[in-house]
């Protein structure tokens, strides 16, 4: 974001603090608490299919751990991996390092050694949430997810970030911090755009709608039905890129 900008929701932010505190402080006591998705972390689909596999990593935060989902098959990881399979016609070897509650600064420390040593052929970078609701600072955000994009950039893989998610449709959070959260990821979501544009990665504006059926019960997260949705379009979205660009 820039720094006239970010000023600007802190400045409009602060009269409103004795309201959002308090709202903030019921609504982390009160919400529901989903645990990650069951199941293994790392998969492979379309094994009928001709060809070496392409190898996808998801790495983020709650969304890659599957919160919502019964297991990782029927989360964002193995809903894209199947669409891609379908759509590419060859097998798809997927792995998804996700930890809910993680900041992009915090995968750059506990999640990025865990895929150090291997390759792949086809990184998305799923984070927002938690850096809009932990007010990360601007320059922190776009520091960590630049380290990111290098690392895999220079490891030869296609690097997607998907766009920041609009909280303001978030129906577990009360009106007021749905407003002030979804200008603030709006705003982390624009910086993104501009470091994925300047880096050579992909940015993803591909999202979920946020209808009842598509979220979890905490209201918060995806629902089964929702992961297979975002999976469906995004791999969508990815193959016309990718395809595109010549990957």
């Amino acid at each position: 974001m820039s720094r006239w900008a970010g000023l600007a929701w802190w400045v409009a932010l602060l009269p409103l603090l004795p309201l959002a505190l308090p709202l903030a402080v019921h609504t982390r006591r009160t919400a529901l608490r989903l645990a990650p998705a069951a199941g293994a972390c790392q998969g492979v689909v379309g094994v009928d299919c001709a060809g070496e596999p392409l190898r996808l990593l998801l790495l983020g935060e709650s969304t890659v751990a599957g919160v919502g989902a019964s297991c990782l098959d029927f989360a964002l990881a193995g809903r894209l991996a199947s669409a891609l399979s379908a759509r590419l016609q060859r097998p798809v070897s997927w792995r998804a390092l996700g930890e809910n509650g993680i900041t992009a600064s915090e995968a750059c420390v506990r999640l990025l050694p865990q895929a150090a040593g291997d390759s792949y052929d086809l990184v998305v970078l799923v984070f927002g949430v938690n850096d809009t609701t932990h007010f990360s600072a601007g320059e922190t955000w776009r520091c960590a997810l630049q380290q990111l994009i290098a690392h895999f950039r220079a490891a030869g893989a296609s690097v997607v970030c998907t766009a920041v998610p609009p909280l303001q449709h978030f129906s577990a959070l009360p009106w007021l911090l749905r407003q002030m959260l979804g200008w603030r990821a709006g705003l982390l979501d624009r910086q993104l755009l501009s470091l994925s544009q300047r880096e050579g990665a992909g940015h993803c504006a591909v999202s979920l709608d946020m209808r009842p059926q598509f979220l979890a019960i905490d209201g918060y997260h995806p629902s089964a039905l929702g992961y297979q949705v975002w999976g469906e379009h995004l791999a969508e979205w990815l193959v016309t890129r990718w395809r595109g660009s010549g990957g």
